[in-house]
C-alpha cells in the first residue's frame, strides 16, 4: 500500500533542493507527496541551524510533532539537514520520538532508512567522509515548472567567524560540470527555461577539483537551447572575479540580479568577521557591475550586532546601503552558534541595542526597496510566468529578470514569458497588466 510524506522545508535554497531530491527518492519508495500534514505517514523536518531562532523554531515542530504522532499508530518522523548534522543524537535526547535522524551528506540513504524506521529499527546516518551521492538524484519537478534550481557545489571553506556552514555543510566540494551541464540539458527538455545555480560560494566553483572555472560553466550553459535565464547563489565579493562580472554584459541570458552578502560596512567588523575584503573592495565590485549592466538589480545579507559592533561601526553600514540602495536584503541579529569563533568572542553586544540596530537597517532598507519598486511603474518589463497570483487568484505572478515579483492581469492565453506594463509598486512587489504579444 502506498503510503504519504509531508517534507517541512528550513532555511535555503540548498534546503529547498535537497527536499526536492527526498521526495524523489522515496517515491520511488512507494511514498506519495501528500497535500497536508494530517494526512501523511511520515513527516521530514528538513532542518536550519544558522541561526537559534530557527532551530528554536524546529524544535517548537517537534514537539508539535509529538503528539501528531500519538494519533495516528505507524506514523513516522525524520529529521534531515544542518540541525540533524549538528545536533545528531543528542535531537533524539531532546525529541525521543524521532525515528529517522540523517545529516547533509546521507540523503541518498533515505529509502533504506525508512524502512528501517517502519521496522521499528534505529535509522541514524551523519557521516560526511563520503563525499555528496545524493548528487545523482533528480530533484522532484512539477509538471508545468518553468525555473529549477541546480546545485553545483556544496559546503564552504571560508569558515567566517559566525558561520555554521562548514561545521555542518562540510568542506567546499565542487559537482562535475558535465553532471550540471546534464542535468541543465535535461531540464530544458523537460520544459524549463530558467535555472538557478545554487552554491554557498558559486565563485569558488571547481577550483579545488581542477574543473572547469565558474565563468566557463555559466558559458556553457548560455549555449544550452531554451535556457533563457539563468541566475546564481550565492556570489562571496572577495571571489566575484572581472571575468564573471563582464560576462553579464556578453550573456544576454545571464539575468542582472546579484545577491551579494556585505554582512557589514565596517571594516573593522569585517576583519573581525574574516570576511577577506573591506567596504572599499565591495564598493568597487558594485561599481564593475554597473558598468556592464546599468539596470543590475542588488540584494545582499546583513547581520547586525556582531561582537565589538559599536554604534559607529553600525552607521558605516546604514552608510554604505545608502550608497548603494539595494533592491532587497536579508538582515538579522547576531545569533551564537557552537563550534563558531564568534562564540568565544567577548564584548557581546546588548540584544535590546542589537534589535534596535536591526530595526533601523530594516526600516532603511524597506524605503530603498520601495523606491526601486516606484522607479519601475510605467515602464514594460518582461515577466517568467511562475503561476496564479497569491493576493488573487485572477492575476498571474512572475519575476522579472532583475529579480522582482510582478502580479499582474492576463491578456490573451501565452507562453511562459509575458510582456507586462508596470502599473503600481507595493511594498515588496510590483502590479501590472499584460501587454498584447506585438507590443
Amino acid at each position: 500500500m502506498q503510503r504519504s510524506v509531508f517534507i517541512k522545508t528550513f532555511g535555503c535554497q540548498m534546503n529547498a533542493v535537497d527536499s526536492a531530491r527526498m521526495l524523489s527518492l522515496l517515491s520511488s519508495a512507494d511514498y506519495r507527496a501528500a497535500a497536508t500534514l494530517e494526512e501523511a505517514d511520515l513527516v521530514l523536518l528538513n532542518t536550519c541551524s544558522i541561526r537559534e531562532k530557527a532551530e528554536q523554531k524546529i524544535y517548537s515542530d517537534l514537539g508539535t510533532l509529538r503528539r501528531w504522532k500519538q494519533r495516528r499508530p505507524g506514523r513516522l518522523v525524520g529529521v534531515g539537514g544542518c540541525l540533524a548534522q549538528q545536533d545528531g543524537e543528542a535531537l533524539r535526547a531532546r525529541a525521543p520520538h524521532v525515528d529517522i535522524v540523517f545529516g547533509t551528506h546521507n540523503i541518498a540513504n533515505l529509502p533504506g532508512m525508512v524502512r528501517r524506521a517502519e521496522r521499528r529499527l534505529t535509522a541514524t546516518a551523519l557521516g560526511m567522509e563520503d563525499g555528496v551521492a545524493h548528487w545523482d538524484v533528480v530533484p522532484y519537478l512539477p509538471a508545468g515548472a518553468v525555473s529549477a534550481m541546480v546545485a553545483i557545489m556544496q559546503g564552504c571553506d571560508n569558515f567566517c567567524a559566525y558561520c555554521v556552514v562548514p561545521l555542518v555543510r562540510g568542506r567546499e566540494v565542487s559537482r562535475p560540470s558535465e553532471d550540471i551541464l546534464s542535468e541543465v540539458r535535461a531540464l530544458a527538455a523537460r520544459g524549463v527555461t530558467e535555472v538557478v545555480l545554487l552554491g554557498q560560494n558559486v565563485n569558488s566553483y571547481g577550483k579545488k577539483e581542477g574543473e572547469i572555472p565558474f565563468p566557463e560553466l555559466l558559458l556553457r550553459i548560455s549555449a544550452i537551447e531554451r535556457i533563457s535565464r539563468i541566475r546564481f547563489i550565492t556570489s562571496h565579493p572577495r571571489d566575484l572575479d572581472d571575468r564573471t562580472i563582464r560576462l553579464f554584459e556578453e550573456i544576454s541570458t545571464l539575468c542582472p540580479h546579484v545577491h551579494l552578502p556585505l554582512q557589514s560596512g565596517s571594516d573593522r567588523v569585517l576583519a573581525a568577521m574574516g570576511r577577506g575584503y573591506t567596504r572599499g573592495e565591495y564598493l568597487a565590485r558594485i561599481e564593475a557591475l554597473r558598468q556592464v549592466r546599468p539596470d543590475m538589480a542588488f540584494s545582499s545579507d546583513f547581520i547586525v550586532g556582531f561582537p565589538g559592533e559599536t554604534e559607529d561601526d553600525f552607521r558605516e553600514t546604514l552608510a554604505v546601503m545608502e550608497d548603494i540602495r539595494f533592491d532587497s536584503s536579508f538582515s538579522f541579529r547576531f545569533s551564537s552558534r557552537p563550534g563558531t569563533r564568534a562564540a568565544e568572542m567577548n564584548e557581546k553586544v546588548d540584544p535590546q541595542e542589537a534589535a534596535a540596530r536591526l530595526r533601523r537597517l530594516q526600516e532603511l532598507q524597506a524605503s530603498h526597496t520601495r523606491e526601486r519598486l516606484a522607479a519601475q511603474v510605467g515602464r514594460e518589463v518582461t515577466v517568467l510566468v511562475e503561476g496564479t497570483s497569491a493576493r488573487d487568484p485572477g492575476m498571474r505572478c512572475g519575476r522579472t529578470p532583475c529579480n522582482k515579483t510582478v502580479n499582474f492581469t492576463p491578456g490573451s492565453v501565452g507562453g511562459p514569458v509575458r510582456t507586462v506594463l508596470v502599473t503600481g509598486a507595493g511594498t515588496h512587489s510590483l502590479v501590472g497588466e499584460e501587454r498584447p504579444s506585438h507590443a
